[in-house]
């Protein structure tokens, strides 16, 4: 999508919602880069974020926008708790739209949740694997799976099965931390040679720099935390016979404000 197929938003500000966390500085990082990439490009007015676990806080951003139209855009993977709760409760939303302190508030659906994010993640697992046949690899889409959020993992099956239906990869496996399919089962479940595997989360943390690569076998449980980036460039690991190739979180991707914009847009064609 590209910019000029918005409507007129010069007079308008966008507040991009992320988590955001007091224990992983790279939290907030995504967010704070699509918005830098959006304000760079002169669509909006004025682009702000804000964060549940860091600041500036949802209460406190409209502070912040001196614009009279604002969208709001949730930075997550799904729709669930935050975006369906918190977000609409820590903003005062009464629905797609809320006029409130004479601001007219549109609420946006999240990142993960637009068709969009396929592109984002096709180009991911090309860029990660560089050189290599799509149809002679397996393509794993890794969420944390747990019965507390199942929102997370449909979202993920949605994009497995969108990407099959594409017909490029040999197979694409939705797998996860917690539930099966496990990604620890990953040399079981794929049946090409080359394999490429990308978390489908908003940011690099805890999970993609430590859990998964010990999941995958690429890592050591225990062992120092991968040097963080260095996880991600020591491509291809040779295990079992196949060449592995792990990415980054996909909301680290550039492309995801591609998807944000696309959100806004999608908010005019639902509701205008």
């Amino acid at each position: 999508m590209s910019a000029s197929t918005l409507p007129a938003l010069s007079d308008s500000a966008l507040v991009i919602v992320g988590h955001g966390s007091t224990l992983n500085p790279d939290s907030s990082a995504p967010t704070y880069d699509h918005a830098r990439a959006i304000a760079e490009r002169g669509i909006f007015r004025e682009v702000h974020t804000c964060y549940w676990k860091e600041e500036p806080s949802m209460r406190e951003v409209l502070w912040m926008v001196e614009s009279d139209e604002v969208f709001i855009v949730p930075n997550f993977i799904s729709e669930g708790y935050f975006t369906q709760t918190v977000i609409p409760r820590e903003f005062g939303l009464v629905g797609p739209v809320t006029e409130r302190n004479g601001k007219v508030i549109r609420y946006c659906q999240p990142v993960g949740s637009h068709p969009h994010m396929t592109d984002a993640l096709l180009h991911r697992a090309r860029e990660v694997a560089p050189g290599v046949r799509p149809a002679e690899t397996s393509l794993f889409i890794v969420g944390h799976g747990t019965n507390l959020n199942d929102n997370s993992a449909k979202a993920a099956k949605d994009q497995v099965r969108m990407i099959s239906a594409l017909g490029e990869y040999a197979e694409v496996i939705s797998s996860y931390m917690e539930e099966a399919p496990l990604i620890s089962e990953w040399a079981n479940l794929a049946s090409a040679p080359n394999v490429v595997v990308v978390p489908f989360f908003i940011s690099d943390g805890l999970h993609s720099y430590e859990d998964i690569p010990v999941l995958l076998g690429i890592e050591k449980e225990g062992g120092v935390a991968a040097s963080q980036a260095e996880v991600f460039r020591r491509n291809p690991y040779h295990l079992h016979g196949k060449q592995l190739y792990y990415a980054s979180a996909i909301g680290t991707e550039p492309l995801i404000a591609e998807v944000i914009l696309d959100q806004v847009k999608a908010w005019y064609e639902e509701n205008d």
